[in-house]
């Protein structure tokens, strides 16, 4: 690379399509000296399809706070690395956001590159308004759930949620009391995988649909805000 200086890359990966990922993501990858990876198992296997040979050190929520000074000093020593998560862009709602903050403070060059990231995906094939919209990530299981769904009730922006199938028909249940039976959403799953769906209606009909469903894979749940006409009434 052109720069003698260490740098912390923000390289995206595929969500699901193993074809989603950039030339300039795999030049970096084969160029750094080091690959950071939420499972290493899991990034083995695309370092592996695409003949990449580099490094690789585990990086997940659960050492983060404990390796973050470590690689900032290797940062500054000049070394040249590059953070990926299982899928998609590193920071969304996956780790990442710590080092990131860690390097820059330290002065360190921090370079994302674009790429697949799955609640953009979900929000465009809604069909659901998507030049105002929020991330929610995943609601709280318990503590503070039913208040943190009061507020978003009220969100006129398109919203986006993570869901796992397990929990996927009690939160469009939770959705329906709270913001009404024909609030429009949409339910993606295994995007951009051989078993992709995308289905769309009222919280109601999705409701109907999933209470009898048993589903598999990584869900976003699309909700649209709530229109100034249900305001008005």
């Amino acid at each position: 690379m052109e720069n003698s200086t260490g740098k912390l890359y923000l390289v995206p990966t595929p969500i699901g399509n193993l074809e989603d990922i950039t030339l300039r993501a795999i030049r970096i990858l084969k160029q750094v000296d080091l690959i950071l990876a939420e499972d290493t198992r899991t990034t083995k296997r695309l370092l592996t399809h695409l003949e990449i040979d580099q490094p690789i050190k585990s990086y997940h929520i659960f050492n983060e706070h404990q390796t973050v000074d470590t690689i900032v000093s290797s940062l500054q020593k000049g070394q040249r690395i590059a953070l990926v998560s299982d899928a998609g862009t590193p920071s969304i709602s996956d780790p990442g956001f710590l080092l990131t903050r860690a390097a820059l403070e330290a002065n360190v060059e921090v370079e994302c590159l674009p790429g697949p990231c799955s609640p953009i995906v979900a929000l465009v094939n809604s069909g659901l308004p998507s030049d105002r919209f929020v991330f929610e990530g995943f609601l709280p299981k318990k503590k503070g759930r039913q208040t943190r769904l009061r507020l978003l009730a009220e969100e006129e922006r398109t919203m986006l949620i993570f869901e796992s199938p397990f929990r996927l028909t009690k939160t469009l249940s939770d959705l329906q009391t709270h913001f009404g039976e024909q609030r429009k959403a949409c339910v993606s799953r295994e995007l951009t995988k051989l078993y992709e769906e995308n289905v769309r209606g009222s919280l109601q009909e999705l409701v109907t649909h999933f209470s009898s469903k048993k589903v598999k894979g990584e869900i976003v749940i699309s909700v649209a805000g709530k229109s100034a006409k249900s305001k008005a009434g």
